[in-house]
């Protein structure tokens, strides 16, 4: 029973790092828009503005991956969780449930990023319009 217990510790912490990662990124999308905002307002010459829509989009794409990640690896630990211990091979690969989970690309339009990501695109289309 002890080994099983540690597979589903080591499980966990694969999953509490994904779940790190994602709110990782939020706060670094939150950061580099404001930010970029917030240069932009300085009137310079350049339109900084417009580049906060790279990192924007490029955060949601690989939250999306994390948050796809996590969920394969929390059907790995639902899995692990219900078997016997002799039954578990004791690796950490979650091929067997991809077809079982959304995609990655479905998982980039979530409810979960959805909200949170295309309400920073707002915010960058709103900060357009008032700075121009």
């Amino acid at each position: 029973m002890e080994a099983k217990i540690s597979y589903l510790q080591m499980i966990q912490a694969v999953i509490e790092r994904m779940a790190r990662n994602s709110f990782s990124l939020k706060e670094w999308t939150v950061l580099l828009i404001s930010a970029l905002i917030a240069l932009d307002m300085a009137k310079t010459e350049w339109r900084l503005v417009y580049i906060a829509y790279f990192p924007g989009l490029s955060f949601w794409i690989l939250d999306g991956y994390y948050l796809w990640q996590e969920r394969l690896y929390r059907k790995l630990y639902d899995t692990a969780r219900v078997l016997d211990e002799k039954e578990i091979d004791f690796g950490l690969g979650t091929s067997q449930f991809i077809a079982t989970t959304p995609t990655w690309f479905a998982t980039i339009f979530s409810k979960t990023l959805l909200v949170f990501y295309l309400s920073a695109m707002i915010v960058i289309t709103i900060a357009i319009f008032a700075l121009n």
